[in-house]
């Protein structure tokens, strides 16, 4: 039995969609600018896929399910937005948005490093010694 045309449109449209999305789409190739430094770009990928169709009946005698007229049709979108970019370097890994949304993407962001000074700066204070 021959495929539906539908499940042909559809095949071709998924076959389509899978060439263009794939890892890479979303985290990309890793790019080494310094020594000991990696910058790794990382995107959102949203896609969508609408298939429809339909078989008309004539004003005559009805011929073979199979060769009852067909129209139809298949579409997709997909959009790429950039998110940001992971930086690995001195054994430490950290996401660099590529765009703040609103002051408060920026001061999250800024809590790590915060953090980390926060910490030296007790451990420094608990390693002096004593003043008399």
């Amino acid at each position: 039995m021959d495929k539906h045309p539908i499940e042909t449109i559809m095949s071709t449209t998924m076959e389509n969609i899978r060439d263009m999305i794939d890892v890479n789409t979303v985290v990309g190739d890793a790019v080494t600018p310094a020594e000991g430094t990696v910058i790794i770009p990382i995107s959102r990928v949203s896609f969508g896929f609408v298939a429809g169709g339909g078989e008309y009946g004539l004003k005559t005698p009805q011929p073979a399910a199979n060769d009852l007229p067909f129209a139809g049709g298949t579409g997709a979108g997909v959009t790429v937005q950039p998110m940001g970019f992971l930086v690995v370097k001195n054994d430490q890994v950290r996401l660099t948005p590529a765009q703040y949304y609103a002051p408060v993407d920026r001061v999250i962001e800024m809590i790590p490093p915060l953090l980390g000074d926060v910490r030296r700066w007790i451990d420094k204070s608990a390693d002096a010694p004593e003043r008399p």
